[in-house]
């Protein structure tokens, strides 16, 4: 059974960084796309960015150059490092994994992350 746990939100300043991490259990890397999803109040969940299981990485626009994604096989977990942080990066922040041929998509609970003065 998949599970996924989100940790790392918090208060943070603007221009601040943040780790966030997707503790997983159940996931095979080689066989899931593995992503963040961030929703801010009223609005949409939305990408943040993702990692296939090739390791080719994709971001939203408006996070490319202040985010990275990763993974740490070992640890079973996904990070997302985020830095240079703005207002609008305010949301709850959310880790999917995704698997090949339709198998099974997943969504951790969510961490919330507020960044403001």
């Amino acid at each position: 059974q998949v599970q996924l746990l989100e940790s790392g939100g918090e208060l943070v300043q603007p221009g601040g960084s943040l780790r966030l991490s997707c503790a997983t259990s159940g996931v095979r890397f080689s066989l899931y796309t593995m992503g963040w999803y961030r929703q801010a109040p009223g609005k949409q969940r939305e990408l943040v960015a993702r990692i296939t299981s090739s390791g080719s990485t994709d971001y939203a626009d408006s996070v490319k150059g202040r985010f990275t994604i990763s993974i740490d096989a070992a640890k079973n977990t996904m990070y997302l490092q985020m830095s240079s942080l703005k207002p609008e990066d305010t949301g709850a922040y959310y880790c999917n994994a995704n698997a090949k041929f339709g198998q099974g998509d997943y969504w951790g609970q969510g961490t919330q992350v507020t960044v403001s003065s």
